[in-house]
C-alpha cells in the first residue's frame, strides 16, 4: 500500500517546493535508510535539468562514532563543503529519516552546543540567502519505522499518517496546497496590521510587539508536510509567561512542561518537571533565551502528537514559540547557534489570541479569514 508514495513526494518536492530549473544546482541530503526516497528525488532533479553537486547518505551510528572520539579541533572543524553549499548552492532538498531516535540521547551535551556553535554561520548563511531568493530549501520525511515507533503507530499505519499529512491522498496534491496559500494570505493579511500579539491559555499570558514585522505562509515550499503561519517579535518586547503543554525534543531529549518568565525579551525565570538541567544549558546559548519565531498550525490532518516536530509544528489548534534564531525574511535580528521549536495546544475554550485587544483565534480556530 502506498508504494507510489515516494514517486508522489519526490515530484511535490522537486517541482513544486523548491522548483528546480534548468541550470539549478543541488543538494541532496538524508539517510541510507531513505535511500529509495533520495534516488527517486535525484530522478525528479534531473528530469527537470539540475546538477546534483551532492548526494549525502548519512550511515546510521556515524554520529554516536563522532561524539564519542572526537577531539575539540575535530568538533571545531567546518566542513568545507557544506560552507561552500551553504553559500552558493541554488536548492537544498533534506530527507528527514532516522533509524533510532535515541541515538544521540546520552551524548555529551557540551560536545553537542561545540558543534551547533561552530556551524551556526553555515546555517545563518541558508537563512539570509532564504531571504534574499537566492536559495530556495525544502526539509520532508521518510516514514521511518524509528518515527513510528516513537508516535506510537505501526509502521503502516504511520505510512497512512504520513501521506495524508503530505496530501499526497489528494487527485491533486500540488492544488491543495496552493489552496492552503490562499487560505493562508487572508489571515496574513489581518495579522500583518496588528501591532501588539498576545496569547493566553493554560498557565500562560504573553504579549509581544509585532509591528511591522512580516508574517510567512508556510505552504509546503520549506517544509513538507506544512500548514503554518509564522512571524517574529521585536526582540526586546516580549512579556509575560507561558507553560508548553508537549514535551519540548531537541537532539533526542525529551523536556516536560517547560515554563518560561519573560522580561523586555528574555527568560529572566525558567522551570520544566523533566530535564530541566538540559534547559539550564540551552538557555546559556547566546540569544537563546530570545523568541526567534512565533507560528500557529494550521494542518488539521495532522492529528496526534508524535514527537517529530517536522509534523508535530503544524499541527492545527496548536502554536509554537522557537528559542532563538528568527528568519531575516521576518524581519527578525535574533541570531543564535538553535532555532528550538516548543509546542503548546490551544484547542482548550480558554486558549485565545489576541491582536491589538481584539480576540482572533479561540480554541484551536481562526475567527478570521
Amino acid at each position: 500500500m502506498y508504494s507510489d508514495y515516494n514517486e508522489k513526494l519526490a515530484k511535490l518536492v522537486v517541482n513544486y517546493a523548491v522548483e528546480v530549473k534548468k541550470g539549478d544546482t543541488v543538494v541532496i541530503s538524508g539517510s541510507i535508510d531513505a535511500a529509495d526516497l533520495v534516488q527517486e528525488i535525484y530522478t525528479e532533479v534531473i528530469k527537470a535539468g539540475g546538477h546534483v553537486l551532492e548526494t549525502d547518505l548519512g550511515i546510521p551510528g556515524n554520529s554516536e562514532i563522532f561524539f564519542k572520539y572526537a577531539t575539540e579541533e575535530q568538533l571545531k572543524f567546518v566542513n568545507p563543503i557544506s560552507k561552500m553549499a551553504s553559500e552558493t548552492v541554488d536548492k537544498y532538498i533534506s530527507i528527514f529519516s532516522s533509524t533510532n531516535r535515541k541515538g544521540l540521547v546520552n551524548i555529551d551535551r557540551e560536545k553537542m552546543m561545540t558543534v551547533q556553535k561552530t556551524n551556526q554561520h553555515l546555517q545563518q548563511n541558508i537563512m539570509e540567502r532564504s531571504a534574499k531568493g537566492e536559495l530556495m530549501w525544502n526539509i520532508c520525511p521518510y516514514p521511518s519505522p524509528a518515527f513510528a515507533q516513537e508516535g506510537n503507530m505501526g509502521t503502516l499505519e504511520y505510512k497512512e499518517f504520513v501521506y495524508n499529512a503530505l496530501a499526497l491522498d489528494k487527485p491533486d496534491p500540488v492544488a491543495y496546497w496552493k489552496d492552503v496559500e490562499k487560505k493562508h494570505e487572508s489571515i496574513i493579511a489581518i495579522l500583518e496590521k496588528g501591532k501588539v500579539y498576545r496569547v493566553v491559555g493554560e498557565d500562560t499570558d504573553i504579549s509581544m510587539n509585532i509591528e511591522g514585522r512580516k508574517w510567512m505562509n508556510s505552504c509546503g515550499h520549506r517544509n513538507l508536510p506544512d500548514g503554518e503561519v509564522h512571524s517574529s517579535p521585536h526582540e526586546d518586547s516580549v512579556n509575560g509567561t507561558i507553560r508548553f503543554t508537549y514535551p519540548g525534543i531537541h537532539s533526542g531529549a525529551e523536556i516536560e512542561n517547560i515554563w518560561l518568565k519573560f522580561k523586555d525579551g528574555r527568560v529572566v525565570e525558567h522551570d520544566a518537571s523533566k530535564g530541566k538541567d538540559y534547559l539550564d544549558k540551552v538557555l546559556e546559548l547566546e540569544n537563546a533565551d530570545r523568541i526567534g519565531e512565533i507560528a500557529v498550525g494550521t494542518n488539521y490532518g495532522i492529528n496526534r502528537f508524535t514527537k517529530n516536530m517536522l509534523f508535530d509544528e503544524k499541527m492545527g489548534g496548536t502554536i509554537h514559540f522557537a528559542l532563538g534564531s528568527g528568519y531575516p525574511q521576518t524581519g527578525s535580528k535574533n541570531v543564535s547557534n538553535i532555532h528550538w521549536d516548543i509546542l503548546k495546544d490551544m484547542k482548550s475554550d480558554d486558549s485565545v489570541i489576541y491582536l491589538d485587544g481584539k480576540e482572533i483565534y479561540r480554541a484551536g480556530k481562526w475567527l478570521i479569514s
